[in-house]
């Protein structure tokens, strides 16, 4: 029986407009309010969190959030106060050396994700568009120098976004040739490339949440569509891919949907499989 439910967000969750549909909505709390534990597994910060789980209206005694690709789980109590349960973060002289690796042209933008703060450098005017339709919080800045984030919280994961896949694979091809032994690659939403510290995604952390929650492994179920979300498909008892998802991630999901993010993917597979 699947007490809970990992999902991804942007393109499985989240509509292409970044709303969610009614039925998604309808089904989570179907399945939450029969004590089930429905929880974003996310690249997102935390803090860009908080509309999505208004808006599914979960109400529970304690709110879970995955974030950062796996960097961090976040418990939400009903107040909205907030407790990092797990955290793995990176030094800053790695995310320097990611950061200066990934200036390959001057048209890549670069995010550096704190754990309550998203800094983007250079961002271009698609990535501003797409940030905003999402409703994701972030401070631009104009320096290439992070001596400043020496006095914000730990850092948490470094990206890069170009429209490009050509520009996306020489990054990072550039950035793991240097420090292949430091950084846990991947790519999401077909704008991002990404680095997390070694052995940190979100399969791993998904399952360290089921731990906390007392949880066999074999009841959790993950839903993605992109790279990034290949660690917690194969992780989980039950790896779901959504319609609209890389071939590469149908190719490893135990349960392939009919149904893309726009057509409610999340609650065809609750009502078909969990419930």
């Amino acid at each position: 029986m699947i007490q809970l439910i990992l999902s991804d967000l942007d393109e499985t969750l989240l509509n292409d407009d970044g709303s969610i549909h009614q039925k998604n909505i309808d089904a989570i709390q179907k399945f939450t309010q029969n004590g089930g534990y429905f929880v974003p597994n996310t690249g997102r910060s935390y803090k860009s969190v908080t509309g999505t789980l208004n808006t599914l209206g979960l109400n529970q005694a304690r709110q879970y959030v995955v974030s950062y690709n796996g960097g961090a789980i976040i418990a939400i109590e009903p107040d909205g106060k907030e407790e990092v349960v797990a955290q793995h973060n990176m030094s800053l002289d790695l995310a320097k050396k990611i950061f200066e690796l990934g200036q390959i042209q001057d048209d890549v933008d670069t995010h550096i994700y704190t754990l309550d703060k998203l800094f983007i450098y250079n961002i271009s005017p698609a990535d501003k568009q797409y940030m905003s339709e999402r409703q994701v919080p972030y401070t631009e800045i104009t320096s290439d120098d992070l001596t400043f984030l020496a006095n914000e919280k730990p850092i948490m994961k470094v990206i890069f976004e170009h429209s490009e896949p050509a520009v996306r694979q020489k990054i990072a091809d550039n950035v793991t040739n240097e420090l292949a032994l430091s950084v846990l690659l991947t790519f999401s939403s077909n704008r991002y490339v990404e680095f997390n510290p070694k052995g940190v995604d979100k399969g791993v952390t998904g399952l360290e949440l089921a731990d906390i929650l007392h949880i066999d492994h074999a009841n959790t179920a993950a839903l993605g569509d992109n790279l990034n979300d290949a660690a917690q498909i194969k992780a989980a008892g039950v790896g779901v891919a959504v319609a609209n998802a890389k071939q590469e991630i149908k190719d490893i999901a135990d349960v392939i949907l009919t149904t893309t993010n726009n057509d409610a993917a999340v609650a065809d597979f609750i009502e078909n499989y969990v419930i």
